[in-house]
C-alpha cells in the first residue's frame, strides 16, 4: 500500500498550489481520504478530508474558504487546491486513508495509511 503526495513547493503569500495524492496497492472503496499538515514544533493537524462518495467534504477551520479537496476514484487520486496561501500554511502536507466515524475524522490516529509528505513553504 502506498500513498504518494506530490505538488509541494515554494510560493509567495497569496499564491496557489495544487497537491495530489495517488494511491496504489489499495482499493479505496469506502475509505475516507484526508490531508493533514505538520509544521515544525507543532502537532499534526487536519487540513480536510473527503468521504468515498465525494459528497461529504470537511475542512479545518484555518483553511475553510481557501482550500478545496476533491477526489477521482477512477484514478485513485485525491487533490488539494490551495488558494490565498499564507505564511502560516507552511508545513509538510500528508495524505492519509482511513475509515473514521464522523466524530473522529479529524484525528490522525483514525487513518491507517499515510503518504510520505510534501513540503509547502509560503514566503511573506
Amino acid at each position: 500500500v502506498q500513498l504518494q503526495a506530490s505538488g509541494g513547493g515554494l510560493v509567495q503569500a497569496g499564491g496557489s498550489l495544487r497537491l495530489s495524492c495517488a494511491a496504489s496497492g489499495l482499493n479505496l472503496y469506502g475509505y475516507t481520504l484526508g490531508w493533514f499538515r505538520q509544521a515544525p514544533g507543532k502537532e499534526r493537524e487536519l487540513v480536510g478530508g473527503i468521504r468515498w462518495s465525494g459528497l461529504i467534504i470537511f475542512y479545518g477551520d484555518s483553511v475553510k474558504g481557501r482550500f478545496t479537496i476533491s477526489r477521482d476514484n477512477a484514478k485513485n487520486t485525491m487533490y488539494l487546491q490551495m488558494n490565498s496561501l499564507k505564511p502560516e500554511d507552511t508545513a509538510v502536507y500528508y495524505c492519509a486513508a482511513g475509515r473514521p466515524i464522523n466524530t473522529s475524522r479529524t484525528m490522525p490516529g483514525q487513518y491507517y495509511y499515510w503518504g510520505q509528505g510534501t513540503q509547502v513553504t509560503v514566503s511573506s
